[in-house]
């Protein structure tokens, strides 16, 4: 029996040969769709985008050139200097967009298969903080192997959104 391998699979989430990209925010909220080939991933370390993120760095996808729109809600905004705004859920607090005159990136991590975006370059690097590059050479664990958490895991109901669309949010009882 033949596997369905990662091209065959993007290739089921293409419409008219334009791949096809969706996500949103935490709580589902807000959703978008982006249509067209995402070709500009880069992971931005300047003091604004790790502030932004609340993070070492930001993770973003640039949407210029593709049909990007918002398919629930809107995103509230934060003009974080002159020229830059961020979006955001105002409901749950994801970050979303780094909006600026040249175009808007979405955060990767908002994407519903962010591992279909890997980065191709890094930005602000003078603002790298020093222990970023060794992240990989750490100690590493699944989640299931931490047996010290293991009755506090049991007991978590997630109220996150599913990586996927849906025709409402929260699911209606």
């Amino acid at each position: 029996m033949p596997t369905v391998g990662w091209h065959d699979a993007l290739e089921e989430r293409t419409m008219q040969g334009q791949p096809e990209y969706s996500g949103g925010c935490q709580c589902g909220a807000i959703r978008f769709q982006a249509r067209g080939e995402l070709t500009h991933s880069s992971i931005c370390h300047c003091r604004m985008c790790q502030k932004a993120f609340g993070a070492y760095y930001a993770p973003l996808v640039s949407v210029r050139g593709v049909q990007f729109s918002w398919t629930r809600g809107q995103p509230r905004y934060f003009q974080s200097s002159n020229v830059v705004r961020r979006g955001f859920c105002a409901d749950c607090g994801t970050p979303l967009t780094y909006e600026a005159p040249d175009g808007v990136a979405v955060a990767a991590g908002a994407f519903d298969e962010p591992e279909r975006l890997p980065p191709t370059i890094q930005y602000g690097v003078e603002r790298k903080l020093p222990f970023v590059d060794s992240l990989a050479s750490l100690p590493a664990r699944r989640t299931e192997e931490d047996i010290a958490a293991l009755d506090f895991l049991a007991k978590i109901v997630s109220h996150q959104h599913p990586d996927h669309d849906t025709p409402h949010w929260p699911p209606r009882s």
